[in-house]
């Protein structure tokens, strides 16, 4: 098996892969390092979904790839093979907090993968980026943004670490990790902010920058709550109104275990929810006309309170968030939420 890949998941995601007919205008190779499956099986993938799927020229696929591995190979094979979107994950510049972080590659290596990449004809670059890692200051961080800005990509991701419980990082006590407090994070997020778009990335998602034109069509789809399958272990889906999963156990799925349903999707609160995460933020017209309701008065009301406050922007036409309010956002949504469910019971 390639690097430990199971030649068995890669014959069960080409049998789902075969099973679908629906045409996409994006593919995602994601959810962990999928160029660990090496050149032959993913070209094996992308050929078996150019052709179960009739893909067009102009559709965007992306893959995700990990700088410490020499991918000039995959990645040449995988651009004849369609890729024209590489997704690298960087996460920082600075040998510490990459160690904290269990990362093994370093500078060289990215910068040798973006070269390959380009040498192979990928034109779309994505960088991911992590705020908040322990031991991380304004000028740790600014050494990683400049980083970033060198590689020259058309697109960023920037996330800030979440500490999840059964991992190392949440295993161990909170004060031994040296974490930023939370207005040292806030800090790093706007300064962040303004340093990608100062070379020219402009934000259109909490976490996403990009040049004019190449904002994430694939990530774009899950925050404007069009439909999307996915394929694979622990792969979600949202499709005819209802959304469902495959379990996390690639066992279970290469012994054919079939998707878990995970309800229905779509409803106004989700449209809200979601549509809240992009810069551009909620259309009031457009939400009236496809809900045929307007958004609730109580959630209006919260909303102009907000935006007294500064954390979003209200007029007749359109509620979004401001950056200060991306960076309190859970705690705006869930209040925008609660006043709605008072609202109905009303």
């Amino acid at each position: 098996a390639a690097k430990g890949v199971p030649e068995e998941y890669a014959a069960a995601l080409l049998r789902e892969l075969a099973k679908n007919t629906r045409r996409p205008d994006t593919v995602y190779f994601g959810g962990g390092t999928p160029s660990l499956l090496g050149k032959t099986r993913l070209v094996r993938l992308l050929d078996t979904v150019r052709r179960t799927f009739s893909l067009t020229d102009d559709v965007e696929i992306t893959l995700e790839a990990n700088p410490a591995d020499d991918l000039a190979e995959l990645l040449s094979a995988a651009a004849s093979a369609g890729v024209n979107r590489l997704s690298l994950g960087v996460q920082s510049a600075l040998p510490e907090e990459l160690a904290v972080l269990g990362r093994r590659h370093t500078n060289a290596d990215v910068t040798r993968t973006v070269a390959d990449a380009r040498a192979a004809g990928i034109e779309n670059l994505s960088v991911d980026l992590m705020l908040g890692l322990p031991g991380q200051t304004a000028a740790s961080a600014a050494q990683s943004l400049a980083f970033a800005r060198s590689l020259d990509p058309e697109h960023c991701s920037v996330y800030l670490l979440k500490i999840e419980p059964d991992t190392p990082f949440g295993r161990r006590p909170v004060e031994s990790l040296r974490l930023p407090d939370e207005d040292a994070v806030c800090a790093l997020y706007m300064q962040a902010c303004e340093a990608l778009e100062d070379f020219g990335l402009r934000q259109y998602e909490i976490s996403n920058f990009a040049r004019p034109g190449r904002e994430s069509r694939h990530n774009l789809k899950y925050w404007l709550g069009a439909p999307y399958l996915g394929f694979g272990a622990a792969a979600h889906s949202f499709f005819g109104g209802k959304r469902f999963y495959y379990p996390r156990d690639w066992r279970a799925f290469c012994r054919g275990a079939r998707p878990v349903d995970d309800g229905t999707g779509g409803d106004a609160q989700e449209y809200l929810l979601l549509r809240l995460r992009l810069c551009q933020g909620v259309d009031l017209r457009e939400f009236r006309a496809r809900f045929s309701r307007p958004l609730p008065e109580r959630v209006r009301a919260t909303a102009a309170r907000f935006a007294e406050a500064g954390l979003c922007r209200l007029t007749d036409d359109a509620l979004c968030l401001t950056r200060r309010g991306f960076l309190v956002s859970n705690a705006v949504l869930a209040a925008l939420l609660a006043d709605w469910e008072e609202e109905d019971r009303c």
